[in-house]
């Protein structure tokens, strides 16, 4: 299929993109990579009027450290936050996140604005966003405002996103001193969306779990920051029996819906293997004898 006519705009500066935004209002979308909007346009699933092309408005694609965090623009490629250093020394698990979507080609169009935008409740970098508490700067004309992910990501391709807004860029915190950060996913197809994803952050002193971040995506209609199961298992001295039961708290804190193809108690045993698995690697890159 081809899509629905539409007027197209490149606008070559930020303030004239939002211009155009707020001009157009509901009959506008701002393109960025493409990966998920133009597929969605060929098959009428979205018709926009206008088209609004952001890919000349370079300043959207920088990474940088500001102070404690990673700041990150929104058209910041996946291959760029899969090779950065930048994101490898201050925030591992973006990258490693980044790596693992979709295919070469898509991973050197695709954007993470875009995919934030888009919402997709599998996608890599909404489970990075919300696991980590990424903090989210969206502009319209003459203001900006900024949401935490947990706030930004309402539902299941749904966000906070206004029509005559745009995301300027995404800051995340900085790992700290010994701090290690896995990925995990399950998919059946490489390339695919995972059936359920798991990010994991850990930091051990002294032997015991001095922070610990866990989220989980697939599983619900946005990726869940599961934050009274990472506290209850705090303070604990890490250990294979430590692993099995945060892997056991995260299945049993899980309520996936039941699908003909997916069932519910498929997720949450893969939510369960795939923490346990991140966990074990964490404490292997920790030091901690398995």
């Amino acid at each position: 299929m081809k899509p629905a006519a539409f007027s197209y705009h490149r606008p070559a500066s930020v303030d004239e993109a939002l211009e155009l935004l707020a001009r157009f209002g509901d009959d506008a979308k701002p393109l960025a990579g493409g990966q998920s909007l133009v597929p969605m346009m060929n098959m009428r699933l979205a018709s926009p009027a206008h088209l609004v092309d952001l890919n000349d408005l370079s300043e959207l694609a920088q990474v940088r450290v500001c102070g404690e965090r990673l700041e990150v623009g929104a058209l910041a490629r996946h291959r760029t936050l899969a090779e950065s250093p930048l994101a490898a020394g201050h925030c591992p698990l973006l990258g490693q996140a980044a790596r693992t979507i979709g295919h070469g080609a898509i991973r050197e169009r695709g954007t993470l604005g875009g995919s934030l935008a888009h919402a997709d409740p599998a996608a890599q970098h909404a489970l990075v966003a919300m696991t980590l508490g990424a903090r989210l700067t969206l502009a319209r004309k003459g203001a900006q405002r900024v949401l935490e992910a947990d706030d930004f990501l309402l539902s299941a391709m749904t966000t906070a996103l206004e029509p005559t807004e745009m995301v300027l860029s995404v800051s995340y915190p900085c790992a700290v001193p010994g701090e290690v950060s896995v990925w995990r996913m399950f998919n059946q197809r490489h390339g695919d969306y995972a059936i359920v994803a798991v990010a994991v952050t850990l930091a051990l002193e002294n032997g015991r779990v001095s922070s610990l971040r866990l989220g989980v995506g697939g599983v619900a209609p946005v990726p869940q920051r599961l934050d009274a199961v990472a506290q209850a298992f705090r303070g604990r001295v890490a250990s294979v029996d430590w692993v099995a039961e945060v892997a056991r708290a995260a299945r049993d804190a899980v309520t996936p819906e039941d699908q003909p193809r997916v069932p519910a108690v498929y997720r949450k045993e893969l939510a369960e293997t795939l923490v346990a698995r991140a966990l074990a690697r964490c404490l292997e890159r920790s030091g901690v004898p398995a």
